[in-house]
């Protein structure tokens, strides 16, 4: 059933689309505010199947690698993995990673390019199995075509990563290849660059590999045993050092009786 949200759009739910830029100049803010809680956010299986855990593993940790790096830095750039993706009029789509830069990085259920004010800046896509053509192929062109400044590739079974950039200026929206050097891809919009270490996919920035979450975490833990054991030998030092003042004190406090058991024979032999 078409759902209607003003006198100018209806939702399809079989093929659900944003408004065309002129529709959408068209509506009023509460029009607008009621597309975008209608589009789905919800992302169904053709758009993106499941490959397994070799896939989730690259994909989520990418995500989470870029997300936790950026935050440390403090640099406001968006990161997400599998989120529908609604351009003016366009077939929705659900990348496996995306960054936009310079808009606030809170939780989101859709990304609506009118909404938002402005469309993805990167698009990393994993490839285990299934069509490949899409990724390698059909991405390149509908990617380029959207304005997407960057696309990567990463084919995790061949390894095999490549990368993708619109010229300067824009006029062309057809990608030219991003020329590796030494091995790693430069991201323009990251700031990183991106090099396959086996059949893993790695973030450098300059020449140090960006951590990766159990990286991170492992790192985390050897520095809470290391301040656990500096703790015990601070301990351990302290309870000494408690030792040595009782015994101390207990030597003063037989020195005191002896020297008030002497002051009293003294007395008496006096």
């Amino acid at each position: 059933m078409v759902q209607r949200l003003s006198s100018r759009y209806f939702v399809d739910p079989e093929d659900p689309r944003a408004p065309s830029e002129e529709q959408w100049a068209q509506m009023s803010a509460e029009e607008r505010a009621a597309v975008v809680a209608a589009l789905p956010a919800e992302v169904p299986f053709e758009l993106a199947p499941s490959e397994g855990d070799l896939h989730t593993k690259a994909t989520i940790g990418a995500r989470l690698t870029l997300d936790a790096f950026f935050r440390r830095i403090g640099r406001k750039i968006y990161v997400s993995s599998n989120l529908a993706v609604y351009y003016p009029g366009e077939a929705r789509f659900a990348p496996d990673v995306i960054a936009v830069r310079e808009v606030e990085p809170h939780d989101r259920s859709r990304w609506v390019v009118a909404a938002e004010g402005k469309g993805l800046d990167f698009v990393l896509e994993v490839h285990v199995s299934g069509d490949r053509a899409k990724d390698e192929k059909r991405n390149v062109e509908r990617y380029a075509r959207l304005g997407i400044e960057e696309y990567f590739f990463f084919d995790r079974g061949r390894r095999i990563l490549r990368g993708y950039r619109l010229p300067e200026g824009g006029a062309r929206r057809v990608y030219e290849p991003i020329v590796p050097q030494e091995g790693s891809y430069p991201s323009a919009v990251l700031g990183l660059d991106l090099m396959l270490e086996g059949d893993r996919l790695r973030f450098l920035y300059g020449a140090a590999p960006v951590p990766e979450a159990d990286e991170l975490i492992a790192k985390l833990e050897s520095a809470l045993r290391e301040a656990l054991a500096a703790k015990d030998e601070e301990l351990g030092r302290v309870d000494d050092e408690l030792r040595r003042a009782q015994e101390r004190a207990e030597e003063l406090e037989r020195a005191l009786a002896e020297a008030l058991a002497e002051n009293e024979r003294l007395k008496r032999g006096s």
